[in-house]
């Protein structure tokens, strides 16, 4: 008798997929809420990680964040300058590191995007429970560890 290899379930095959059909929509979601302050992803995206960060993010540590190289980060702090969104200054400590910090305007900007993102994620989760959200965003930072360990340097 052959030894008939132990069927996975359905929901493990399917749960890439699905996260991707989420995020997909979590953006066109985010897309749609900040068309008309004229945002796209390139702009309110990094806007959000500098207003959130504990303290201003040096651009190493912004493409980091964002999971981009860092000559994107750079034409992209370059076009937010341009736009009067964000300044960079010289570290205290190493002159070449830039430290990135929102101008007022940018700090508007981020707190809109903030507002459109809270209404996002309110109307996106209802009808889960504290536990259920917590569960996935454990197992989501779970998959986001294995895979960054997996990733070529």
């Amino acid at each position: 008798m052959k030894d008939v290899p132990a069927r996975r379930p359905a929901h493990r095959d399917a749960f890439g997929s699905v996260v991707s059909r989420a995020a997909r929509q979590w953006r066109r979601a985010a897309d749609l809420g900040l068309r008309p302050f004229d945002l796209t992803e390139a702009t309110w995206l990094p806007l959000v990680h500098i207003a959130r960060a504990p303290a201003p993010p040096r651009q190493k540590d912004l493409a980091a964040s964002l999971s981009l190289d860092a000559s994107s980060v750079v034409r992209l702090l370059d076009n937010l300058e341009a736009a009067g969104l964000i300044q960079r200054k010289e570290g205290e400590h190493d002159r070449r590191a830039k430290i990135i910090t929102l101008t007022p305007r940018g700090r508007a900007i981020a707190d809109k995007v903030e507002t459109v993102a809270r209404r996002i994620r309110s109307d996106a989760l209802v009808g889960l429970s504290d536990k259920d959200i917590e569960t996935t965003v454990r197992v989501l930072q779970h998959v986001s560890r294995v895979l960054d360990d997996e990733s070529p340097a």
